[in-house]
């Protein structure tokens, strides 16, 4: 009897593990097709699984009533129409300016063929566009200083000898502005050119060594850092102050972070992950201040330190580190949910189209589409309450009617009730948005640039980039030429 109890608890004991275990592979299979989807499958985020053959979820008897209209349908020839005419040389290139290259007839050939009397020149006759490219240039700007000397000073010895004041002869000399970094031939075209490269185009300061190096300049890396560095602190850090407080100012703020890797951190490994923070203004249709901030580690007390004083609505992901924030409201971000939903979808597209990871999806886009239709805050306070509440309303009532199967499905609606709160808080404030994108589209630049630079060698260069990555960002935000804009800005 004994033998018979341990076997059938060694037989429990197995069955337990091999259900774990099922569970285990089901869970590594999903993350297996997300990330197949990630490398492999279609980057952009757009409602594709949504085609005919699934009833919608809002217009279910007109759905159903279209689907049996075309299946009754016979095929028909589609109308001509009208192609959308090609832009012009013109209007690709409106901005650049004009270089008018005229080919004259040569002197001997301006006899008329027919009576050999002169021509004479009655117009010009266009005949085709080029768009020309001109390599960049290197020179070097020397600066001089006038010196001028007095015509009298020193002339007459006798009007010069009761006059211990006056050296003999007298000069003068016009000021000279400072360098722009001391003991140092860089010009601010040259930073401008620089900074422009590695944190807009994505170039290592590596690369642009030997891209200098092809134009007979030689200019280390270790030069270009330091001169980085130097005019982060000095020329951008200050501007970086005050365009902090003015982002404290609005009532709306985007908050994200991601990895970056600090080789020479003090007390930590070189492959230990860091983390860039992002900050912008959030208001609906803002354009304004995107700020970087390096620290080496996601605690949210970062979070809480460069927001001290904000008490409006914060927009961000799940992460949980941003509830240290005490006194903002916390907004969700409905991007983010919706992407946990696509990454739940089958891999089959057809029980992808009826799944309930697609309804989901459904539910979102309608939520999406319903803020489209909103131009202005006095329209969105109306039509949120009105429509998109009672839309929220149903989409968290039909979560809680079934038990959801898969790990990756799990997942998403584990989501989506523990964030119920913070999704929903957009509702009450027209100025905040439904998703956190815009912080999203500002952190992209610099995940780009990451994949070439790879890593920050100091603090100091992480923090140096940080002060970049803000102005360039917010300057390219408003349309601005961020070169020139680098340029002007020393």
């Amino acid at each position: 009897m004994k033998k018979q109890d341990e076997k059938e608890t060694e037989i429990q004991l197995l069955r337990q593990e091999n259900g774990e275990l099922k569970e285990a592979i089901a869970e590594l299979k999903q993350q297996l097709s997300v990330i197949k989807k990630l490398m492999f499958g279609q980057k952009s985020e757009k409602t594709e699984y949504l085609a005919d053959g699934q009833i919608s979820l809002f217009n279910e008897a007109e759905c159903e009533e279209n689907r049996k209209a075309r299946a009754e349908e016979k095929p028909v020839v589609v109308a001509e129409h009208t192609r959308k005419a090609k832009r012009t040389h013109d209007e690709l290139a409106k901005d650049l300016p004009v270089e008018e290259v005229i080919y004259t007839v040569p002197e001997e050939e301006r006899e008329c063929d027919r009576c050999s009397a002169e021509m004479q020149a009655v117009g010009k006759e266009f005949v085709r566009d080029e768009l020309v490219f001109v390599p960049a240039k290197l020179f070097v700007r020397k600066h001089y200083t006038e010196v001028l000397k007095c015509s009298e000073c020193g002339n007459s010895e006798s009007r010069d000898a009761q006059k211990s004041d006056i050296e003999k002869p007298s000069f003068k000399k016009t000021a000279v502005p400072a360098p722009m970094i001391p003991n140092s031939f860089c010009s601010p075209e040259l930073l401008a050119h620089i900074a422009y490269e590695k944190y807009v185009n994505g170039m290592p300061l590596y690369r642009q060594e030997k891209d200098f190096a092809g134009k007979d300049v030689c200019l280390s890396r270790t030069t270009m850092a330091n001169w980085i560095m130097y005019a982060a602190n000095e020329w951008l850090r200050p501007l970086y102050e005050q365009m902090k407080s003015n982002l404290l100012e609005h009532k709306v703020i985007h908050a994200d972070e991601t990895v970056v890797q600090v080789l020479h951190e003090p007390g930590k490994k070189a492959k230990t992950e860091s983390r860039m923070w992002v900050y912008c203004a959030g208001e609906i249709g803002c354009k304004d201040n995107i700020l970087f901030e390096y620290q080496p580690t996601r605690n949210g007390d970062h979070a809480k330190k460069f927001l001290e004083g904000f008490t409006g609505y914060l927009v961000t992901d799940g992460y949980s580190g941003y509830g240290k924030l005490t006194d903002v409201t916390r907004c969700g971000c409905w991007a983010h949910l919706r992407r946990k939903f696509v990454e739940a979808l089958p891999d089959d597209k057809e029980a992808a189209k009826t799944s309930t990871a697609a309804k989901a999806i459904e539910y979102i886009d309608k939520l999406f589409e319903l803020e489209r239709n909103c131009k202005t805050d006095e329209d969105r306070q109306g039509h949120r309450q009105e429509s998109e509440k009672p839309l929220v309303d149903r989409f968290y009532e039909w979560l809680e009617t079934f038990h959801p199967a898969g790990a990756g499905l799990s997942k998403a609606v584990g989501y989506a009730l523990s964030q119920k709160k913070y999704l929903a808080a957009y509702l009450d404030n027209p100025s905040a948005p439904i998703s956190n994108n815009r912080a999203e589209n500002a952190i992209r630049p610099f995940c780009v640039g990451r994949k070439n630079w790879l890593f920050s060698s100091s603090v100091r260069g992480a923090e140096a980039s940080a002060l970049f990555y803000s102005i360039a960002s917010t300057a390219k935000a408003n349309g601005l030429n961020i070169e020139q804009y680098f340029t002007e800005l020393w």
